[in-house]
């Protein structure tokens, strides 16, 4: 069993007390006392015996990340009160450097904690020897892991280090794996968090959770509702699999707490999961090969935005995995999908997702319908092509007049003109495939309308989803033109992955209600 266990920095006993408490309230099995600047004694005895939770006391070291500037005889000797209250801590947590400074140190402690060698009959804390490196990844980390396991006194080992990348997450499953000792490995940073969110898969000790987003105790560690909520702690077990979205930068993503809603709704499985790396194919690909080896990660599918959606059909290609021919067309796909047979699957849903929801307004058939496309992106050579496939007639609007001319000879589209030249009643179909409008800078539109549109009324698409309504979509509702939001393409893309992941029927529902909170203004 992997317990959660929530960091507390304590300056009055009462308010930790009842930080405490509202952790129990919300699930976590164990509280950690930060005693760094609370260095009294008798007050540190108060504190554990009146804990509501079973908990972890640490005084962290300034030379090791922390706060506490004692002398180390000091610091030692408040360490040894806490372990000697009539109620005893769970654990005390020392570094394994200091630790190893001395023999006196190691007697000190041991006379506090349980251990093989241990004469009192009645001591209970378990040791935590603990290494930390808030700059990179230690080069020296395997000595000091042999050096914790080791030591007779040491209960659980802990290391933690800030992840380089995503695949110093698979280097901490693997430490877990090891079973030398009770162990937590965890990786700092944003690029760390699966080392957090799925030590309970690789059956670590335990991870750390925040109470509140501005609580946390190290670089990227989640909070107590994201861990439990958002990414599933409680469905989570060693036969999860595992996916996320795959960008530069993920961590204002909605996707997670999309497709993670739908995972709960169905019963399916899986973890959804940011996946930051960085722009270049060399990081893309050496991420994903890291992360596809691991076998025990069962990491079977993500999706891929900015700037990463032309270097996956790279890397399907190079895999020899099969590629979806319109993403192939296109020149850039969204989806990676693990099958069965190890093989690897390239799609690219957006196009479907803008087709669906213009054929709901306009009807199965349509061919010939004129269709401003604005912009020459990826999401616009997702439209262009999707829209050219079906007959229409593409025109193409971009402030770069150079790009929207490369897209009309690529795509042998009826024109191509500057944004500026862009005329709303001229088309069936205006679809803005820009950013303009997009939060915060919601004022911003690509294109105006006039008072009146005359007859014509074209259906408009906004592939913004945030903010639900942008500008472009109020002033086109003004002219009594139709419109459709970004966040019906979201859905329907997200779905269509969804449903080539798990084989199940998509919560369409549930997932509209999940984007609409974490979109409304109020959040």
């Amino acid at each position: 069993m992997t317990l959660i266990a929530v960091p507390i920095s304590v300056d009055d006993p009462a308010a930790a007390h009842a930080r405490a408490t509202r952790a129990a309230e919300h699930g976590a099995d164990l509280v950690e006392y930060r005693i760094d600047t609370f260095t009294d004694p008798a007050a540190v005895q108060r504190l554990v015996a009146g804990s509501p939770l079973p908990c972890i006391v640490t005084a962290r070291a300034a030379w090791e990340g922390g706060h506490c500037d004692l002398d180390e005889t000091d610091r030692i000797s408040l360490l040894e009160h806490a372990g000697l209250a009539d109620v005893a801590p769970a654990y005390l947590d020392l570094e394994l450097a200091a630790y190893q400074t001395s023999a006196n140190i190691r007697q000190k402690i041991g006379l506090v904690v349980d251990h093989p060698g241990q004469p009192r009959a009645d001591v209970s804390t378990g040791l935590i020897l603990s290494t930390h490196d808030f700059e990179t990844f230690p080069a020296d980390l395997d000595r000091r892991v042999l050096a914790m396991a080791d030591a007779p006194a040491c209960r659980v080992i802990k290391a933690a280090w800030r992840a380089r990348s995503l695949r110093d997450n698979i280097d901490a499953f693997e430490l877990i794996q090891r079973r030398l000792k009770p162990t937590v490995a965890l990786c700092m940073g944003e690029a760390g968090l699966p080392s957090r969110v799925l030590a309970k898969k690789f059956g670590a000790h335990l991870t750390f959770a925040a109470l509140d987003a501005d609580a946390a105790s190290a670089p990227g560690q989640p909070t107590l509702d994201e861990l439990k909520n958002l990414y599933r702690w409680d469905a989570l077990n060693a036969d999860t699999r595992v996916y996320g979205v795959i960008g530069w930068p993920v961590g204002h993503s909605v996707s997670p707490a999309f497709h993670n809603a739908g995972f709960t709704a169905t019963g399916f499985n899986g973890v959804y999961l940011p996946m930051p790396i960085a722009p270049e194919y060399e990081h893309f690909k050496a991420t994903l090969i890291r992360w596809l080896d691991h076998t025990p990660l069962h990491f079977s599918g993500a999706s891929v935005t900015i700037p990463h959606k032309q270097n996956l059909l790279r890397f399907v290609e190079e895999q020899g995995g099969e590629i979806e021919p319109l993403a192939q067309t296109i020149g850039a796909a969204n989806t990676l999908s693990l099958r069965p047979d190890g093989s690897l699957y390239a799609g690219n849903t957006d196009y479907a997702a803008i087709l669906g929801a213009t054929r709901d307004k306009l009807g199965d058939d349509l061919t010939g319908k004129k269709v401003a496309v604005l912009g020459a992106g990826g999401a616009a050579r997702a439209a262009v092509a999707g829209f050219a496939n079906a007959g229409c007639r593409v025109i193409v609007f971009n402030r770069s007049i150079g790009k929207a001319q490369q897209l009309k000879e690529e795509f042998k589209l009826f024109a191509a003109h500057p944004l500026s030249e862009l005329k709303p009643y001229s088309a069936d179909v205006i679809i803005n495939c820009t950013s303009l409008g997009m939060h915060p800078h919601t004022d911003a539109t690509p294109c105006a309308f006039p008072d009146t549109l005359g007859t014509h009324r074209p259906l408009v698409f906004d592939t913004v989803y945030n903010p639900l309504e942008t500008r472009l979509l109020r002033e086109a509702k003004a002219a009594g033109c139709g419109t459709v939001n970004g966040l019906e393409m979201f859905i329907r893309q997200g779905a269509a992955q969804y449903a080539l992941w798990t084989r199940h029927t998509p919560p369409l529902e549930v997932f509209r209600n999940v984007l609409t909170d974490r979109l409304s203004p109020s959040r």
